[in-house]
């Protein structure tokens, strides 16, 4: 009896209102559910860059097995096409001349290279800036002078630094070597700046980079035919390198410090069971007084 009269009741009767109202109006509220979904579909649409970029395929790459080490024929030739080629636009921030010895040149041809270019130094004692030879432990030299200057000559696009461009990307050995090699004519259809050259590789399709590579657009000095795919294949590697130069010795070390933890695994399974063996293997008999 208290029910009828009591909180209980009232909400019961406000669900069987709302229920019958629900009831009556449902093909009212199907038709308004659908066009507010078809509203939200419809502006929610978003269109990623991503969505119209190839990914590259694995290539094989002999230095990245664990115990394999890099081509520094690969890494010469890479220097030159980068220093012919790339360098016109691309800096390479990170990386000092004195760095190559040992690995794309020895020590007097880095300092023969060095001297090639000038690099503003001071103040002097009369407090002015002055050019001089580059020396092994100065940068590689920068092809603008800020970056400013360098999007001004690039229609606005400002190059990218290319120290650690493969680490930078993901899968860089083979997106560097798919963007260099992956040139061509853009589909019908493909709506483009014509002041864009189409690369499938790269995202959205339109990069203000041209070509960079031509059969034959280098001279090696070991003869080897400078094939467009050899000229991106040896620059991938270079760039690999200047993005982690350190990988060689990163790896000895490591095979160092992996054998010395294999050895002392074996000493201390040994010792152990020597020195537990007294233990393990004793009897111990109870004799009654």
């Amino acid at each position: 009896a208290d029910r009828q009269h009591g909180p209980y009741f009232v909400v019961v009767a406000m669900a069987s209102q709302l229920k019958n109202a629900l009831q009556n109006n449902r093909a009212a509220l199907y038709a308004t559910g659908a066009a507010v979904g078809a509203a939200a579909a419809s502006a929610t649409t978003v269109t990623f860059m991503s969505e119209s970029v190839l990914h590259p395929p694995s290539y094989p790459w002999r230095h990245r097995g664990w115990f394999a080490s890099f081509d520094h024929g690969a890494l010469r030739r890479g220097f030159q096409v980068y220093r012919e080629v790339c360098a016109t636009c691309h800096s390479l921030e990170f990386i000092r001349w004195r760095e190559l010895a040992g690995v794309t040149h020895t020590k007097e041809e880095v300092a023969a290279l060095a001297k090639e270019c000038m690099v503003m130094d001071g103040p002097d004692k009369e407090g002015e800036m002055f050019e001089r030879p580059a020396k092994p432990y100065d940068k590689m030299p920068s092809p603008y002078e800020n970056d400013q200057q360098g999007a001004a000559a690039n229609g606005g696009a400002l190059p990218p630094d290319l120290s650690v461009m493969v680490g930078a990307r993901h899968e860089g050995h083979d997106y560097v070597f798919a963007l260099l090699t992956g040139y061509m004519d853009k589909p019908a259809g493909k709506e483009m700046m014509e002041t864009l050259n189409y690369n499938p590789y790269f995202p959205g399709g339109g990069i203000a980079m041209p070509p960079p590579l031509q059969d034959d657009g280098v001279e090696y000095p070991d003869g080897t035919p400078a094939t467009i795919s050899q000229q991106a294949r040896d620059v991938v590697q270079f760039l690999h390198w200047s993005s982690e130069p350190e990988l060689e010795d990163r790896k000895k070390t490591a095979m160092l410090y992996m054998t010395s933890i294999f050895f002392m695994i074996l000493g201390s399974g040994y010792h152990k069971r020597w020195k537990w063996s007294s233990v393990k293997t004793r009897k111990i008999a109870y004799v009654k007084s």
